[in-house]
């Protein structure tokens, strides 16, 4: 499949580039730290410390991932040591998101699927402190709404409905999701209620009402127990010594000998090619019909481990965020189609991970059928929302692919 190359006009890419480039994702690092140890981030962490969280992960993704596309410029010894544990502060981090997204993507699934009356409108957002323009910045490439004013209804993520506007690996929370959750709670509750006597739809609407709860449960206590291991993981002598040599990068990067001489444009191009392989072996031709329901295969296996066939997909995932990492590095403009093609990956990944969260749910010993009815409806509708991703995704591969014809 073409991918646009990088301009073979322009002149060679040298080192000092990256060089200033990690020293700016480093500084934004620390920021971000400084800003989170400032507003708390205790068991009731306010939304400037969940904010200030974002921000570390996203400096912590770029700088691993500028380790891992230029690591022949860089001290060979230096990356090697310090990839794993960005990856590993960027992983712990994201968990308590992922729990509140996927809540909140599930709940809202089922509202939709039982047939109850649109949500109220949401509370007026509070007060909040502005977002530095870098960081701001930087959540928008990654498809994560800075906590800023409140954005408009349609620039908002929307989970399992449609589209998703991003991860890595990484969308942002919704503003009051304990009040969404109470909300949907409540509002199935009361739909039920009202419509018990109907016999075609009762079961189904009390099912999905106790699936809810269920749900909210398990998720819920997962959540407070990554927040815990996040708050730990923050107080730890690992995160201090990350925290210290990320300080250092601030001011001093350790360049390899031969970074002199070394133009950054053909590691750049690498990943681009790594990239291309990889969406070259998915099966994009399914994914290219629509309605192919080739998502719902084993969705009855008794095994719990991830949907094998989503694995690739995750890969190309991880593969388009190096490869848009180290245009970031290049100055490279930001591309709407690898964007389109990012944001696709994203609701898969979201979608896939919301599947499995019901098929855990739905394994829970002695739940009421109707319950567990309503788990599998929930489970075949996040399936359906992988396959709608994929062919999302297939289409603005498709058109970036034209364009560079």
């Amino acid at each position: 499949m073409a991918q646009r190359h990088l301009d073979p006009t322009a002149g060679p890419v040298p080192a000092d580039v990256l060089a200033g480039y990690l020293r700016d994702r480093a500084t934004e690092f620390l920021r971000a730290l400084r800003l989170h140890r400032e507003t708390g981030a205790g068991a009731a962490a306010s939304e400037d410390s969940v904010e200030a969280a974002r921000a570390l992960r996203r400096a912590a993704r770029r700088v691993s991932a500028s380790l891992h596309t230029f690591q022949p410029v860089l001290d060979p010894d230096w990356s090697e040591a310090m990839r794993p544990e960005l990856a590993w502060v960027s992983g712990t981090l994201a968990l308590e998101h992922a729990c509140a997204s996927r809540l909140d993507q599930l709940l809202l699934a089922l509202h939709r699927l039982s047939g109850a009356p649109p949500l109220p409108p949401r509370r007026a957002a509070t007060p909040r402190t502005p977002v530095p323009a870098g960081m701001a910045r930087a959540a928008a490439a990654d498809g994560e709404a800075p906590q800023g004013p409140p954005a408009p209804d349609h620039e908002t993520r929307t989970s399992g409905t449609g589209g998703n506007s991003l991860p890595a690996g990484d969308g942002a929370e919704a503003e009051h999701p304990a009040h969404l959750r109470r909300t949907v709670t409540t509002t199935l509750t009361a739909t039920a209620d009202r419509r018990a006597t109907a016999p075609d739809r009762g079961n189904l609407t009390v099912g999905a009402a106790k699936a809810g709860a269920l749900l909210d449960r398990q998720l819920t206590l997962a959540r407070t127990r990554a927040h815990s291991t996040a708050l730990q993981a923050l107080g730890s002598s690992r995160f201090h010594a990350v925290a210290d040599k990320l300080a250092v990068l601030a001011s001093e990067v350790p360049l390899s000998p031969a970074a002199a001489h070394t133009d950054l444009r053909p590691l750049a191009d690498a990943a681009r090619e790594r990239l291309a392989d990889a969406v070259a072996a998915l099966p994009l031709l399914t994914a290219g019909s629509p309605y192919n329901a080739e998502a719902l295969i084993h969705g009855l296996s008794p095994d719990p481990a991830p949907h094998p066939q989503d694995a690739p997909w995750h890969q190309v995932r991880l593969l388009l965020r190096l490869h848009r990492y180290a245009l970031e590095v290049l100055h490279a403009g930001p591309d709407p189609g690898l964007l389109a093609a990012g944001e696709a990956l994203d609701r898969h990944r979201d979608a896939s991970e919301a599947a499995a969260a019901a098929a855990q749910a739905a394994r829970t010993p002695r739940i009421a059928p109707a319950t567990a009815y309503a788990l599998g409806v929930l489970h075949a509708d996040q399936r359906h929302e992988v396959e709608a991703a994929r062919y999302a995704f297939q289409r603005a591969w498709q058109k970036e692919a034209l364009g560079t014809l």
